[in-house]
C-alpha cells in the first residue's frame, strides 16, 4: 500500500471473486483491525450464509467496496482489465487451485506464492483426515504455475522443495523470514484471578496433537512441586482427550485464548516459555518470548535452531526425563528473571522484521533452487 505502483486486492467469495482498488483495500484493512465496523448483511448474504451471519456481513461489505466482481470462470477476463505485466502474490494456503493460478497466468501475470510449511505432507499424522490430499493438490498447483515461491526459513525451503521435487517441478525460491512485532504488555487484560507475583511458566499455542502438550502433563504429573504452568491457546482439532487431560493435571491451568496484551504481560512475568512441539513451520511463540528476554525451553527442531541459534535450551520432544530435569533446574533459580537478566537474554537475539521481509521480496530476484 505504501508503494507508488498500482495495487489491487483479490478476495475469494462464495460466488466468485471481488476486486479491490487501493481505496477498497484501505477500507477492508480498517475492518480487519477493528477501526471500522462491519455493515449489515444484504439479501444475497442472508441466502448464501444462513448459518454464518458474520461471513454474510463480511461478503456484503466486500460487495459494497469492490471495484468489480467476477464469477470463477471469468477470473482471467477480470484480471486482464488491470493491464498487462502484473504480479500476483498469494500470501496464504487458500486459493491455491490449478484453475485459479492458471487463470492468472493466462491473463499475463506472474505468480508468487508464500509457502508457510508442508506439515500436512511431512507429518500427516498431525492433521485431520483428508487434509494431506487437499494440501497435495495445492502443492501440485504451485509446482505447475508458480513463478516464485517465498519460504519463511531455510528449513521450510528444504522441506518444501523436497515435496515439490516429487511433483516434477521446483519453482525458483527465496527465503524471507516473517517479521515478528512484539505487542505492548497490558496487565489490565490479564484475567483478574491470576497472581502475577507467583512463580509460573507458560505454554503458548493451539491445543492440538502436534504441539505435544501431553509431554507437559507427564512432567507435571510425575513431579510435584513444580511452578504453576499456564497453557494459553485455542482448542484445535482432535484435542478433546488431550484437553481433558490438561484440565485434570495438577499444576496446570488452561487459560484459553488471551489478548496480545495479556500474553505479553504474562511473558514479562513468567520464569520461562516451554514449547515441546513436534513440528513447526516457523514457531512464533519462542521467537516472541526470546524478543521479550524470556528464557525458552523448546524442542530441538531444525527450524527453531535456525531462527533462535543458541538462545534456548533445546530438548528432545519425547524425552520426559530431560524436560523434567530442565524445568526443575529452572525452578531452583528463583521466582523469575530480573530486568537485567531479561535484558541480557534479549540483547543476544534480534527479531526478524517486516521491513527486511519485504525488502527481500520486492527487491531480490528469485534464487535458483
Amino acid at each position: 500500500m505504501s508503494l507508488p505502483e498500482p495495487v489491487f486486492g483479490l478476495v475469494r467469495m462464495k460466488l466468485g471473486f471481488a476486486f479491490l482498488d487501493r481505496q477498497g483495500i484501505a477500507a477492508l484493512l480498517l475492518r480487519v483491525v477493528g477501526q471500522a465496523p462491519l455493515g449489515t448483511t444484504d439479501l444475497l448474504g442472508r441466502v448464501l450464509w444462513r448459518k454464518s451471519p458474520q461471513r454474510a456481513r463480511v461478503e456484503a461489505d466486500l460487495r459494497r467496496i469492490a471495484m468489480m466482481r467476477v464469477a470463477p470462470w471469468s477470473l482471467a477476463r477480470g484480471l486482464r482489465r488491470l493491464g498487462p505485466g502484473f504480479e500476483y502474490f498469494n500470501l496464504g494456503h487458500a486459493n491455491l487451485t490449478d484453475s485459479g493460478l492458471a487463470a492468472i497466468k493466462r491473463a499475463g501475470g506472474t505468480v508468487t506464492v508464500l509457502l508457510h510449511d508442508t506439515i500436512p505432507l511431512d507429518y500427516p499424522q498431525f492433521t485431520r483426515d483428508g487434509i494431506p490430499a487437499v494440501f497435495g493438490r495445492k502443492l501440485a498447483a504451485i509446482s505447475a504455475h508458480a513463478d516464485r515461491v517465498i519460504h519463511t526459513t531455510q528449513d521450510c525451503r528444504r522441506r518444501s522443495e523436497a515435496q515439490l521435487s516429487r511433483l516434477g517441478r521446483v519453482p525458483p525460491g527465496i527465503v524471507a523470514n516473517l517479521g515478528v512485532v512484539l505487542a505492548p504488555a497490558n496487565d489490565a487484560e490479564v484475567p483478574s484471578d491470576i497472581d502475577l507475583e507467583r512463580p509460573f511458566l507458560l505454554a503458548l499455542g493451539t491445543i492440538e496433537p502436534r504441539k505435544n502438550l501431553g509431554l507437559l502433563c507427564d512432567v507435571w504429573t510425575k513431579t510435584p512441586g513444580l511452578p504453576l504452568l499456564y497453557v494459553i491457546g485455542n482448542r484445535g482439532w482432535a484435542s478433546a482427550a488431550e484437553y481433558d487431560r490438561l484440565a485434570a493435571t495438577p499444576g496446570l491451568r488452561l487459560l484459553g485464548p488471551l489478548s496480545d496484551g495479556a500474553v505479553a504481560a504474562l511473558m514479562d512475568r513468567a520464569q520461562a516459555l516451554v514449547f515441546p512441539s513436534l513440528a513447526e513451520g516457523f514457531g512464533l511463540p519462542p521467537l516472541e518470548a526470546a524478543g521479550r528476554g524470556l528464557r525458552v525451553l523448546c524442542s530441538d527442531l531444525p527450524v527453531l535452531r535456525e531462527l533462535l541459534k543458541e538462545m534456548p535450551v533445546y530438548l528432545a520432544p519425547t524425552d520426559v526425563y530431560a524436560w523434567t530435569k530442565a524445568i526443575q533446574a529452572l525452578a531452583r533459580t528463583g521466582a523469575g528473571q530480573t530486568e537485567k537478566d531479561r535484558a541480557a537474554v534479549g540483547s543476544r537475539y534480534v527479531l526478524p522484521t517486516w521491513e527486511a521481509h519485504f525488502n527481500l521480496i520486492l527487491n531480490s530476484p528469485a534464487q535458483d533452487p
